[in-house]
């Protein structure tokens, strides 16, 4: 009893030092964790080949664990981001990447849910990291006038931040964005966007109309190949340029699900829902489509992005693949932060980390 009463005793005393210390205790544990955030570098600390991580695994709707379309690349020490959906930049930050060492940004086509994160993007990249140079920002012919408007829309937020705090954080120089356009690729040809540092980087045409202009991209780099679809139909072009590649990163929305919403649209007399649900399944694969490919293709992996609809309930996955995972069983459905490794000169695929 008194060994008892001596332990209550020490617990008590113990609890009310830390109450006493409570901002003391507080102040440090923040302290520690911001420099720890602020000094965090994931993609030095990765070894070589190629790293693939979700900044965001969603389309336009809202979900917890899949944010707006966005594709973290990292080879060697080169970072590069394959559309800018909302959010995604924030993501890359809970990821520790280093958002100022961004090399350039991919975009492979100009629906909403895939710019509109590239203000915050630029600005986060050029104030968080004093970048002396715009954001170089590549795209199908149409780019130009993203990029122009984005700037126009930012040249206040540009100047007021020079002025504050100087070219120490913000030289004028390095603000906003630079348009690269490329050729429209044509069925059946690849168009070579960027090559340094051993990475190539390739646009392939993918279908998604009535958009003009929407592309897929291929990085390759040391002997290791990642194609990622952008949002597309199933695709004969991407099929064929996805032949053997170790990751394929495919669009994926779920017409039976999708279903779900029209006749919710019509059940409760919303036009607009009912309509928009219709109309979205003849321009994006559906999960089985996406597997059909990886299977004809013979990839190692497929990882399912822009999530449609977003994964909301346990046990939604079964209903979302609908039999997919029967056609091809080599696959992950994405989850913002969801990574994988590719080493170099080497046919492993490692998964680094199934979510954030």
């Amino acid at each position: 009893m008194k060994k008892l009463l001596l332990l209550l005793m020490s617990v008590i005393v113990t609890v009310l030092l830390v109450y006493s210390f409570r901002e003391t205790i507080l102040l440090t544990m923040l302290k520690s964790g911001i420099e720890r955030q602020f000094s965090a570098d994931l993609a030095a600390s990765l070894d070589d080949g190629l790293h693939i991580a979700l900044c965001g695994a969603g389309g336009p709707l809202p979900s917890a664990s899949a944010s707006g379309p966005c594709v973290a690349i990292v080879a060697g020490n080169q970072t590069f981001i394959v559309d800018s959906g909302t959010d995604g930049v924030r993501n890359l930050l809970r990821m520790q990447y280093q958002v100022g060492d961004i090399q350039a940004v991919f975009l492979t086509h100009f629906h909403s849910d895939h710019i509109d994160g590239l203000g915050e993007l630029a600005t986060l990249r050029w104030a968080g990291g004093a970048n002396i140079k715009p954001l170089p920002v590549y795209g199908p012919p149409g780019v130009e006038k993203v990029v122009a408007g984005f700037n126009k829309a930012y040249s206040f937020d540009f100047q007021y931040r020079q002025d504050h705090h100087g070219d120490t954080v913000a030289p004028l120089s390095g603000a906003g964005m630079k348009a690269i356009s490329f050729e429209q690729p044509s069925s059946g040809q690849l168009v070579k966007v960027y090559q340094a540092n051993g990475l190539t980087v390739e646009a392939l045409l993918v279908d998604h109309h009535p958009v003009d202009h929407a592309v897929g991209y291929l990085f390759s780099y040391k002997e290791r190949r990642i194609l990622i679809s952008g949002d597309t139909a199933k695709s004969a072009n991407l099929e064929k340029f996805a032949a053997g590649v170790d990751i394929l990163v495919h669009d994926a929305l779920a017409p039976n699900l999708v279903k779900i919403l029209n006749d919710a649209g019509r059940a409760i007399g919303n036009p607009i829902l009912e309509r928009i649900a219709a109309d979205i399944p003849d321009y994006h694969a559906s999960p089985l489509e996406a597997a059909e490919i990886a299977r004809t293709a013979n990839v190692g992996h497929l990882l399912y992005y822009h999530i449609v609809p977003p994964i909301l309930l346990p046990g939604q996955e079964e209903l979302f693949l609908n039999g997919a995972d029967e056609i091809f069983d080599a696959y992950t459905i994405g989850k913002d932060g969801v990574s994988f490794f590719l080493p170099a000169h080497s046919e492993k695929i490692v998964k680094m980390n199934d979510g954030l």
